[in-house]
């Protein structure tokens, strides 16, 4: 993984400094007394399954972490580990981290915020905080606009305060949020004091678009397609589900057209699904494709004029013809 991180940096795959965190469950149906049950969101319920941890880099939505050896006893420390890995393969520690209430702990919550790290969680609610958040007056609440958001609940009402937690040290900022479409408050806990509400909704509500990646990957990567319990196993189809990714948002970019921010399976559909024709010789390896309505986007982002040495095909060079 961290070969590849470099590799595709120098590819020109640029990197974010907002990050989108969460854990996914991929199932295991077989009989192993090592696997543990984790939570399977889409059945909502424990069964047994390797618990992965994903990190999504939020401006170019491509997954550039993940790791399959999480265990139940240390999976609140793997917030930390990616911070490490950020470290280590950029210099400098990521600026924010975006991520739900079950991720980790708020002692980790205090190393993130001594290490300058920007963070927003949930918090979960208890019928006491809920109560005491009921008590607050009204003229401590106000009501805000969401701008540019398409929903329905665009001006939910807010009580801002700053708290205490255990094993949190200093101050935290919790923002009460009404009104947006469910019966209970929604609780959210962030170090930043400066940025607005209104923002700070915004930037957590984009987190909710890893959940649809991740649900890309399970159906079009065929993330949750386990071959083994083994870990080296799974850290291995969970590595080329990063490679993909990375390599579907740099063919995007380079087609540009609107397939930057396209989804993989609309780049595939488009793009690589396609009949050719292919030609070995000695030195070369010619692919040419049929006639199709997107080739001019290819033609137009140079991939005709390329001669790629493929290094394990004794230095044959790759070229691509495409008809039009």
């Amino acid at each position: 993984m961290p070969a590849w991180f470099d590799a595709v940096g120098r590819l020109g795959l640029t990197r974010g400094v907002s990050f989108d965190l969460d854990f996914h469950t991929i199932p295991f149906h077989g009989e192993d007394a090592l696997v543990e049950k984790h939570y399977v969101s889409k059945r909502s319920r424990r069964q047994k399954g390797i618990l992965a941890f994903l990190a999504q880099d939020a401006g170019t939505r491509v997954f550039c972490y993940a790791n399959g050896q999480v265990r139940k006893a240390t999976q609140i420390d793997e917030v930390l580990r990616f911070v490490e890995f950020w470290k280590q393969r950029t210099g400098h520690d990521p600026e924010e981290l975006i991520f739900d209430s079950r991720l980790t702990s708020y002692a980790n919550l205090s190393r993130l915020n001594e290490r300058g790290i920007q963070f927003m969680t949930l918090r979960r609610r208890s019928r006491q905080l809920v109560e005491a958040i009921y008590r607050a007056p009204a003229s401590a609440w106000r009501r805000i606009e969401l701008e540019g958001v398409s929903r329905v609940y665009k001006t939910p009402r807010l009580l801002d305060q700053r708290i205490r937690l255990p094993h949190y040290k200093g101050e935290l900022r919790q923002l009460a949020i009404l009104d947006l479409g469910h019966e209970e408050p929604t609780l959210l806990l962030t170090n930043q004091f400066r940025r607005s509400p209104a923002q700070l909704i915004a930037r957590y509500a984009q987190r909710m678009v890893i959940e649809n990646h991740i649900a890309e990957g399970i159906n079009f990567f065929h993330m949750d397609a386990l071959s083994s319990a083994v870990a080296m196993k799974v850290n291995c189809d969970l590595q080329l589900t990063l490679m993909a990714s990375s390599l579907y948002r740099l063919l995007g970019a380079k087609v540009g057209n609107g397939y930057a921010e396209a989804k993989a399976d609309h780049i595939f559909r488009d793009l690589i699904d396609a009949t050719a024709t292919v030609t070995i010789t000695a030195s070369a390896i010619v692919v040419r494709f049929q006639k199709r309505a997107h080739n001019p986007l290819l033609l137009a982002a140079g991939f005709d004029r390329k001669a790629i040495p493929v290094p394990w095909l004794s230095g044959k060079t790759l070229r691509l013809i495409f008809g039009q």
